[in-house]
């Protein structure tokens, strides 16, 4: 077996965290309660005195990984990859994912002497879904039907420096996760399930760990007090780090038309097929060659938000379905004039845009609103360059 060559991340009293490879562990050097996901040695535990995360797989197509963990067995699949580490199976609590270890994000926060370390892998580009989406297999008492991995899981080992009660602990669960969701609404992750925004992934896990004896005790992770808030802040922040990692979301990339409205079904794969018939071949080209300047144009994406937000509004019935087209070809002739550079003329945009687009809008109608807002763009790019 090679002999791993680690890296100190961190170094506190009572834990080691470190890095090697495909291999992230946190050691715990004193006796700590932990509370995790791991298929061995999950749950609630007082032993384990190692969290592992490591790179379990490839994001997409590593059909021999895939056999080694479901033919295998995850209990024994936890066993070969301590062994890998040189970790004790019966000690260590694991999680696994196809983000890469050294797109880790560590981010500490303190306060009056408590200390919050959140060390976390995300990537969401495969898996992300909302809470209530449709799921994609069930457990019976046959067992799970299990399906191929997707590419997308956010990893979080949380390590708290001062002991806590056991419904404090349960509590910080509750508060990372809604840390980890905060982060994805941030970013306007979209579910691959649905036209919602994500709350997370499908495969997402974690490690709590918190010492098991000192000084004091919590009592609550509440984001009423101030232990709520450090997990609140250290999580979310730590997420959007390695999201922008291993994703590339940095949040001023996501700005553009694509992000604002692909869970409505603009796409940038079929984009130029989609808005060929609205342009000559010489504006098409012109568009083709300039893509990137207009599309992420600031205050045209700013329209496509608006008008993602209408669209989510009507599906959730806070608009009534009647103004749904109205409203939405109202942020559609915003966006034509933005593109244009001629706020002026939005009168004569907003009637363009009604007359030429007569489709319904309504709750759930992806392709009206993407029709509304593929002439918005012809609009605005023919318009732009055109003499008055």
């Amino acid at each position: 077996m090679t002999e791993l060559n680690w890296e100190t991340l961190a170094q506190k009293p009572g834990l080691v965290l470190r890095r090697s490879g495909r291999f992230l562990v946190a050691d715990l050097l004193t006796p700590h309660d932990v509370l995790s996901t791991s298929v061995r040695n999950g749950g609630y535990i007082q032993g384990a005195r190692y969290l592992l995360n490591h790179q379990s797989c490839e994001g997409a197509a590593h059909h021999v990984r895939h056999r080694l963990m479901t033919e295998a067995g995850l209990e024994r699949y936890h066993d070969e990859v301590c062994a890998e580490a040189s970790l004790p199976a019966e000690a260590t609590v694991m999680m696994g994912t196809a983000a890469n270890m050294n797109y880790a994000a560590l981010v500490a926060t303190d306060d009056d002497g408590v200390e919050v370390i959140a060390v976390v892998t995300a990537g969401v580009e495969g898996n992300a879904t909302c809470a209530g989406d449709p799921a994609t297999w069930r457990e019976t008492q046959a067992g799970i039907q299990k399906v191929p991995a997707y590419a997308g899981t956010i990893n979080t080992i949380l390590l708290i420096n001062t002991p806590l009660t056991a419904s404090a602990l349960a509590r910080v669960v509750v508060t990372m996760t809604e840390g980890k969701s905060a982060a994805l609404a941030r970013l306007a992750i979209p579910s691959r399930q649905s036209m919602d925004l994500a709350t997370g992934t499908g495969t997402d896990q974690y490690c709590v760990a918190a010492p098991a004896a000192g000084p004091r005790q919590l009592t609550s992770a509440s984001t009423h007090v101030k232990l709520g808030e450090l997990i609140g802040v250290a999580v979310r922040n730590a997420t959007l780090e390695a999201l922008r990692w291993q994703n590339g979301l940095e949040a001023s990339y996501t700005r553009g038309v694509f992000h604002a409205l692909g869970r409505y079904g603009l796409r940038e794969n079929t984009f130029f097929d989609d808005i060929a018939g609205l342009l000559n071949d010489a504006d098409l080209e012109l568009l083709r060659k300039n893509s990137k300047s207009v599309l992420f144009e600031p205050l045209v994406g700013a329209a496509a938000y608006a008008i993602a937000a209408v669209l989510d509004r009507v599906r959730y019935g806070t608009l009534p379905a009647a103004v749904a087209r109205d409203a939405i070809v109202q942020q559609a002739a915003t966006l034509a004039a933005s593109l244009a550079g001629s706020p002026d003329r939005w009168p004569e945009f907003r009637s363009a845009l009604h007359a030429s687009t007569p489709g319904p809008c309504g709750p759930g109608d992806a392709d009206g609103a993407k029709e509304v807002v593929l002439a918005a763009i012809a609009l605005g790019w023919r318009e732009k360059w055109r003499s008055r």
